[in-house]
């Protein structure tokens, strides 16, 4: 194609990668399959100990999956908003956590020597923000407050690339209700819209009992992916009955407590996690609602993570093999890689002009998709190399103007990666094909 400028040429693309290389990762550092990937393929590039630079094609996977995020949150009545990096240290005092949270913590302090940290999380500030709307009604909750930002924690080692980073990107929901079953109830909700959102993502997960560790309260849930890498150890029932994260069990639990099954022993890497928190930060900040005879009452929290570089690290890891990226195809930063003919092959003039074609149809008839589309522009290389590369980038579709480009009606070459076949199809039929696909 010309000098058109609606096209996205791979050549324009900022995405350095280096397929032919090994991992990028510092000698002597352990590295897993997403990790390796994600450098080679140029979606991330360490910046310090545990701090990358996300490439744009990351950045659009990113985007994609928060939107899918944020349909599950909405959908559950969730009001989003944004709170400051920086808490003041008395509110992590007040709750007994500055000192809990030991060195994880990113404490600084300002020029006239107040003490802050930088937010793993957001109890307390969110917590003092409901607490100073002073006439909070019952008729008002339930509150369902989240935010989709960056995160700190000063990991001691930081390893295996976004799946544990100091640095990153985290959906967290607090939640306020009048009564303990009325946050009993949201805490299902969000746990059912954590399910529906790794279903719709095709990811294999678990929910397991789990610590309450830092951040407290009476009950909570991890939401696992299966993984040889994971850092967690699981033990599951082979029926169902029963999952939990060993940390939680006293002794060895060997058998399932329901039916008496042997449980099975596996890893995980955690991409949810869900806290019933009852009144332990509600009772520190004040934060009071009031009931319908007129009396000052705590509000019952809860509150609710997702890691959003985990997922998208940890979607990688499991789906993908051990050299070419797969993503979910909800979140893939671009749907299809149109690869045209080689330079100086019969094909050539006819296969470009050609898919410039297809390129206009398909914008016309799926506008959705038209941010989507990318063109191996690299003609001097074969078809074959460029393949080879678009499958490992883990293009959910691969359009080639091959040999049959010449024919009449003209044939493409379509490439399926995740279900790995080959049709053979006219522009319509490349149409056809590619109007089932979601973007959110």
């Amino acid at each position: 194609p010309g000098g058109d400028r609606r096209w996205l040429r791979l050549s324009q693309l900022f995405q350095p990668h280096s397929l032919q290389a090994g991992g990028e990762a510092r000698p002597g550092e352990p590295t897993c399959r997403s990790q390796r990937l994600m450098l080679q393929a140029g979606l991330l590039q360490p910046a310090g100990p545990g701090c990358y630079s996300y490439l744009p094609p990351t950045v659009r996977a990113m985007e994609k999956l928060v939107r899918v995020v944020e349909q599950e949150m909405q959908a559950l009545g969730g009001q989003k908003l944004n709170l400051p990096s920086l808490s003041p240290a008395e509110l992590w005092r007040a709750s007994g956590r500055w000192d809990l949270l030991g060195p994880e913590l990113f404490r600084l302090s300002d020029r006239h020597g107040r003490g802050y940290c930088l937010g793993p999380t957001h109890e307390e500030l969110v917590t003092e923000l409901v607490a100073a709307q002073s006439n909070l009604s019952y008729k008002q909750l339930p509150l369902r407050l989240y935010q989709v930002t960056r995160k700190f924690r000063d990991e001691p080692r930081p390893r295996f690339g976004l799946l544990r980073s100091r640095e990153f990107y985290m959906k967290d929901m607090y939640t306020f209700d009048v009564s303990e079953e009325a946050a009993r109830h949201t805490y299902d909700l969000v746990c059912d819209a954590y399910r529906s959102l790794l279903d719709r993502l095709g990811l294999p997960f678990v929910k397991v009992q789990a610590a309450t560790g830092t951040i407290g309260g009476t009950m909570s849930h991890e939401f696992q992916l299966p993984a040889d890498i994971g850092e967690d150890r699981l033990v599951l029932c082979p029926h169902g009955h029963f999952a939990a994260n060993v940390e939680t069990l006293n002794g060895e639990q060997t058998s399932c407590p329901t039916c008496g099954e042997k449980l099975t022993e596996t890893r995980g890497i955690e991409v949810g996690h869900t806290f019933y928190l009852g009144t332990k930060y509600s009772s520190v900040s004040n934060a009071v609602f009031y009931s319908p005879e007129n009396k000052p009452q705590l509000a019952e929290m809860g509150c609710y993570g997702l890691g959003i570089t985990r997922i998208l690290a940890a979607s990688i890891e499991v789906l993908s093999t051990e050299d070419s990226i797969h993503w979910p195809s909800l979140i893939a930063p671009y749907q299809l890689c149109f690869i045209p003919p080689k330079k100086g092959s019969k094909e050539e003039e006819e296969g470009v002009v050609l898919l410039e074609r297809v390129y206009d149809d398909l914008a016309e008839a799926l506008p959705h998709l038209a941010g989507d589309l990318v063109l191996d522009d690299r003609t001097q290389l074969t078809i074959g190399r460029r393949l080879k590369d678009a499958n490992k980038l883990g293009y959910p579709y691969v359009v080639i103007a091959g040999k049959r480009v010449c024919e009449d009606p003209p044939v493409f070459e379509v490439w399926n990666h995740n279900t790995g076949e080959v049709l053979f199809l006219t522009k319509e039929g490349v149409i056809e094909l590619l109007s089932k696909v979601e973007v959110p």
